[in-house]
């Protein structure tokens, strides 16, 4: 007799429920937070209207909500309070409530907030996170005379040596 029939055997239905509990399990706290940063993204994006007086990109906005809802874990209630703020003041611009805003966490992340929308990253430091270049707000007024690195030989600010012809002009 073979020791291995003597073990036990698990077959292709369990094996199929397994792998679908595996996956259920593995995709629910991913998908209760999608839903909890959906809320928070629309929040953070009006927090961000009356922080910054130019149009914002919502999918930017989307990426620097779910980078900060990682990085600030009361996100929602700091939003609040800044939501709050303009609100009792019935300010339009940040010059209107800015200075109502508490000394500390609550005014450092606004000023983060308005950094991060001019500089399209995270922060000044080398591995920051990239939210976007094209629509920094920092880089809208050069937009028609700055363009965006490239590395590509002979494209436009292409890196490379400089070309030279194959033959001599012919002269007129």
């Amino acid at each position: 007799m073979n020791s291995r029939t003597d073990l036990p055997r698990a077959s292709r239905r369990q094996l199929l429920f397994g792998t679908a509990a595996v996956f259920a399990t593995l995709a629910t706290p991913g998908a209760l937070r999608a839903a909890l940063s959906a809320g928070a993204e629309e929040k953070f994006l009006s927090a961000s209207q009356l922080l910054v007086n130019h149009h914002l990109d919502p999918a930017v906005g989307a990426r620097i909500a779910r980078f900060a809802s990682a990085t600030y874990p009361d996100l929602e209630q700091m939003l609040d309070a800044i939501i709050d703020t303009a609100a009792a003041r019935d300010a339009r611009e940040v010059e209107q409530f800015f200075e109502d805003l508490p000394e500390g966490p609550l005014r450092d992340f606004a000023y983060w907030v308005i950094q991060t929308w001019y500089t399209g990253s995270s922060s000044f430091e080398r591995g920051a996170t990239l939210f976007t270049y094209e629509e920094a707000l920092l880089y809208q007024p050069t937009l028609d005379m700055v363009a965006i690195p490239s590395f590509g030989f002979s494209a436009p600010n292409g890196w490379g040596n400089d070309l030279y012809p194959l033959t001599d002009l012919p002269r007129f």
